[in-house]
């Protein structure tokens, strides 16, 4: 029995032996061969673009990885002291690999206690930099070797700020400080222990542990890596009570992104590829936009609710889907819950109309069941698109039954039946001083429609043209007490060099004859800016917009113009209005505020410095008085829905195309310009009604009214050169009047007479 076990022992002693030379061998044989570590030192991480506001909310992240780097000198001690706890506790004592973790878990796999590995911290910077995840011996003797490489040349201070910078915790995030973020939106020096727990316990297994996708397992793993930093001398026991009922403050949504604004990511996003190519994606730059927070999620909301009202005044359409609800049986109302939500899983959610499948109706009331579970009422007042369909007694003759599917969003606090929109809209919001963007919404959702609408769309701007036809007239001696001829007008063939004559007319067929030109702008009167444009010349009209930044080839010189009926985009739309805001300067519209590279430097600034010495473009005299003119437009015209907001500062005019096809309005005062546009992608009537004062101007209204909140009532200063005279009754003239009355103001080389003054016939 002795000499059975004497002879186990000596081929077990010569086995054990032979394999470690052989080990050694082969080391010997590899070593000379293994990857240049040299890159370590001079570690530079793929971190991704990041887009945010001007006041740092998230916008976007551009690149395949989320990281955040931070030197290991400004990572809390109980970061340090958690992940050594669990990954690697004699990391400070071991070469590169510890053979007392190998027997211990050798130990365990052989007796089934658990499957444990044993990588030390320095085994896994070597397999992340330089090798595969495939397990085979090779793999691992070329770890082991890698690491006593990377101990022989970088501190342990220096391998631990490796790891904490490059070991993949989930979520696309990659090191420590992006996880923080991603996971509590915190930065690393702001974790309590028990969060600090919760990301040591990650690299272990990032998809298995992900607290937003496996809570239970994520909090079992985050005690374990308490009990061993309580075990191994780290907390004590009091720490580590109150540290396993210390709050996890997860983020609400495993979404880091702050503030939705894709149309401006996008438009910063291909300015910097365009500059600077694919490096864009893993450089760490960061792009603080112009944008404001505030002024983005109004303007979202704004479009949003001007897209869902112009639903409800059209036309019910078809079912997007259906879903037979007696199809199948179920053993009980969650089987079917799960069943029908598996059904709605497959319809995609854009801008948060969520699709919802209606189980039950009522004249007054649909329940329904949406995409994410949730089985939601709706009311009288979120039912305004279905209540002619839902008073239907006919069954066969209704659209909307138990299993129709249809689209539900929150608007408002209210949930609100709704279908996905066809027509598209935007807004544009500038401050006028600088040409800072303030808001941007290209359309009704990017994921559906990438094409934007303010700086793609090249439409016919209708009405809101007339004010640069106007203050072109201006220069020419008109003024806004001009008495023109609103009546019909035939136009001849020879004088427009076509083949026939033209008869335009007023959106209303109606016309009042001989009015101030004051009065045919605020009530949008066509014949009146044809009359305005065949007095001061085509030719020099289209001359003169080209100040606003308009191309003149896309304005040809014809009476026509004088009804927009060119192309403009809605960028260059708020920019022009910006003339008249800001006293007569074209401020370029920008959108990059500035740009800070990985290290923190800042390698751009913004275009402010470039519209700082940006020439005046027209007349001081003319900005004001067509700003005075254009705040009729809101006083008594087109725009008197914008009363509401009581400002005594707001201009602003309605746009309308013919047929209805585009609907616009811009408005302003000397610190804020915006522009609202509603239309379809493929021109057609937007239907009955559809004006720029019914579609574009409530969201104007919707996005302006909180904004302007902000800014107190400005008037801008009155010009030298002008004189207000005031009008009597009889269109006889008092010049610079003392006593109260009605006046307008005069260019003083354009004088008129004390008791007349020219109408345009």
């Amino acid at each position: 029995m002795l000499s059975t076990l004497k002879n186990f022992l000596i081929r077990a002693f010569l086995a054990g032996l032979s394999t470690v030379a052989m080990v050694f061998f082969v080391a010997l044989l590899i070593y000379p061969s293994l990857p240049n570590i040299d890159r370590l030192s001079e570690y530079r991480p793929k971190q991704p673009l990041q887009i945010f506001s001007s006041d740092g909310a998230l916008i976007a992240e551009f690149g395949e990885e989320r990281r955040e780097y931070t030197s290991i000198k400004t990572v809390p001690q109980k970061m340090i002291n958690a992940i050594i706890a669990i990954e690697d506790r004699r990391f400070f004592e071991h070469p590169g690999f510890d053979i007392i973790g190998v027997i211990r878990a050798a130990l365990k796999n052989l007796t089934g206690q658990s499957h444990e590995g044993a990588s030390t911290i320095t085994m896994q910077v070597a397999r992340n930099f330089f090798l595969s995840s495939e397990k085979t011996l090779k793999r691992k003797i070329n770890e082991v070797l890698l690491a006593i490489k990377i101990e022989r040349n970088l501190s342990k201070e220096e391998i631990l700020g490796l790891y904490i910078n490059q070991i993949y915790l989930g979520q696309r995030s990659f090191g420590f400080s992006a996880a923080a973020d991603t996971y509590f939106d915190k930065d690393l020096s702001e974790l309590n222990l028990a969060e600090t727990a919760l990301l040591a316990g990650l690299p272990k297994a990032p998809s298995r542990y992900n607290p937003f996708i496996n809570p239970d397992r994520a909090i079992k793993r985050q005690q374990a890596v308490l009990f061993s930093m309580k075990r191994h001398g780290f907390i004590d026991n009091p720490t580590y009570i109150l540290a396993l009922e210390e709050p996890l403050n997860l983020r609400v949504s495993s979404l880091k992104r702050e503030l939705r604004a894709d149309y401006i990511a996008e438009m910063v996003r291909k300015t910097l590829y365009e500059e600077l190519g694919e490096k864009i994606y893993t450089s760490g730059l960061k792009v603080y936009t112009t944008l404001k927070k505030k002024n983005q999620r109004f303007a979202k909301q704004a479009v949003k609710n001007g897209i869902i009202n112009f639903i409800n005044r059209h036309e019910l359409s078809p079912n997007e889907s259906f879903i037979d609800l007696d199809e199948k049986s179920f053993e009980d109302e969650k089987e079917r819950t799960k069943y029908l939500v598996n059904k709605l899983r497959l319809i995609p959610t854009y801008n948060n109309f969520i699709p919802g499948v209606i189980l039950k109706t009522q004249p007054q009331k649909v329940e329904a069941l949406l995409k994410n579970g949730k089985k939601i009422s709706v009311f009288r007042r979120g039912l305004t698109l279905l209540k002619d369909d839902l008073k239907k007694e006919n069954i066969d003759e209704k659209i909307i039954k138990p299993g129709s599917v249809i689209r539900f969003v929150k608007n408002y606090g209210r949930w609100v039946a709704t279908q996905l929109p066809e027509v598209e809209a935007s807004l544009v919001s500038m401050d006028p001083q600088t040409g800072a963007i303030l808001a941007l919404v290209g359309g009704f959702d990017f994921h559906r429609n990438k094409y934007n609408h303010i700086t793609q769309s090249q439409r016919q701007p209708g009405s809101i043209f007339k004010p640069f036809i106007y203050s072109a007239a201006l220069e020419k001696g008109v003024n806004a007490a001009t008495l023109v001829n609103d009546s019909p007008l035939s136009i001849s063939a020879r004088e427009l060099n076509t083949n026939q004559a033209w008869e335009p007319q007023n959106y209303n067929e109606k016309y009042t004859g001989p009015m101030r030109l004051r009065k045919g702008l605020a009530l949008s009167k066509n014949l009146v800016a044809i009359r305005v444009l065949r007095y001061i010349g085509p030719k020099y009209a289209q001359d003169y917009i080209t100040r606003f930044g308009f191309d003149k080839k896309k304005h040809p010189p014809y009476l026509s113009m004088a009804l927009g009926v060119g192309e403009v985009t809605a960028l260059e739309m708020v920019s022009a209005y910006g003339v008249f805001a800001n006293g007569g300067y074209l401020k370029k519209p920008y959108f990059i505020e500035k740009i800070i590279d990985s290290e923190g430097r800042k390698i751009k600034n913004s275009s402010k410095l470039m519209n700082d010495e940006t020439p005046r473009i027209i007349d001081p005299r003319n900005a004001f008085i067509m700003t005075d003119m254009l705040k009729e437009v809101i006083n008594t015209g087109t725009g008197r829905k914008a009363k509401r907001l009581k400002r005594s500062d707001i201009g602003g005019k309605t746009g309308t195309t013919n047929d209805l096809i585009d609907a616009w309005f811009a408005g302003f005062n000397p610190d804020i310009v915006t522009v609202t546009w509603m239309g379809y992608d493929q021109p057609k009537p937007l239907g009955k009604k559809e004006t720029g004062a019914r579609a574009a101007l409530p969201i104007w209204i919707d996005y302006m009214e909180p904004i302007l909140d902000q800014y107190p009532i400005k008037l801008l200063a009155e010009p030298e050169g002008i004189t207000p005279y005031k009008i009597n009754p009889d269109n006889s003239l008092i010049v610079k009047p003392s006593e109260k009355g009605f006046y307008e103001y005069f260019y003083d080389e354009f004088k008129p007479q004390s008791n007349a003054y020219f109408m345009i016939n």
